[in-house]
């Protein structure tokens, strides 16, 4: 028998989120408030953009709440009066102190892109990827005061391809994820008995991802280029530097595991095929890269006016703190 509609509070801010919000709101449940972060300035002109969550919540007319922080005890009793029956939290962004936790009736459900307890934190899409794991998921879970540690309602995989990039897989899990999450608010109650502990012995923590790490160390091998510049696409983009210019590398692919003479980072071929830089072991073939003021290129695009500038023998600098 299907279980009754809900009074549900939604937190969320990124477009994730947003695919959640969107599941929500087109089933039975009543939506009475969206939580998400204040607007951000974002673009080139630094003017202030709402989120994927609040520009959604507002266009469906839901009230939309948007506190720096929710340690203030009035923003608590704010949240509170609103008397839902549960809180569904999908990559909000801020903390939640236990009187939050403890606000909504059955309390607060996280839907968290990782087959918990593996990669519990802030970029769980990005470090699957670059770890090699070759299967990931969607956890739901209870929410308690750790992070990400509370007991699993349900979960959903999903395989990580040789190919798959942290743009694809973001949506791929966004597509599994509303749908258990609407499977769950079925029977919430009979999935809180059910709940599994996690084995905090099997966890990993995925920090969040800094710019500084996009930066590419030829002396890596292939391989781990390859997982890296996976990950990091869309955001922050791998990136290496020619000739004193930045040169961010969208796509490319390892090409062989021997190691060649020629030092990591230098050119060895340019063509339609790609540019092949050898690496710490093995080659990496770029395939689509980006020029300081230019959109992303095929190399074959590029190399129609940039050839000499990538010819082979060029070589590609090493990060700039381990040259000293």
């Amino acid at each position: 028998m299907p279980g009754p509609a809900l009074r549900l509070i939604f937190a969320g801010t990124p477009e994730f989120a947003a695919t959640h919000l969107k599941a929500l709101i087109d089933s039975k449940h009543q939506l009475i408030a969206t939580y998400t972060q204040p607007d951000r300035p974002a673009g080139r002109g630094r003017k202030l953009q709402a989120s994927p969550v609040k520009q959604l919540a507002e266009t469906a007319g839901i009230p939309v709440y948007q506190p720096e922080s929710l340690r203030d005890t009035r923003e608590q009793q704010t949240l509170a009066e609103l008397d839902a029956d549960l809180m569904i939290v999908v990559a909000y962004g801020l903390i939640l102190p236990q009187a939050v936790l403890d606000a909504p009736g059955m309390g607060c459900l996280n839907v968290h892109a990782s087959l918990l307890p593996r990669w519990r934190g802030a970029a769980p899409i990005q470090r699957a990827i670059a770890a090699g794991d070759t299967e990931t998921g969607i956890t739901i879970m209870q929410m308690d005061a750790g992070l990400d540690t509370g007991a699993m309602l349900a979960t959903a995989r999903c395989a990580i391809a040789r190919q798959t990039t942290a743009a694809s897989l973001h949506d791929q899990l966004a597509d599994l994820g509303a749908p258990l999450l609407l499977e769950v608010l079925e029977d919430v109650r009979g999935h809180q008995q059910q709940a599994l502990k996690q084995d905090d012995a099997q966890a990993t923590y995925a920090s969040k991802i800094l710019k500084s790490e996009a930066e590419i160390d030829w002396r890596q091998d292939a391989a781990t280029l390859d997982r890296l510049t996976r990950a990091f696409n869309p955001f922050p983009i791998c990136y290496t530097t020619l000739a004193g210019e930045r040169v961010k590398i969208w796509q490319a692919r390892p090409a062989g595991t021997i190691s060649m003479p020629e030092a990591p980072g230098t050119i060895l071929r340019a063509d339609k095929e790609g540019i092949l830089v050898n690496c710490g072991v093995g080659q990496f073939n770029i395939q689509r890269l980006q020029l300081p003021g230019g959109k992303p290129l095929s190399a074959e695009q590029l190399l129609s006016s940039r050839a000499q500038q990538f010819a082979p023998g060029q070589q590609f600098a090493l990060p700039a703190a381990d040259t000293d």
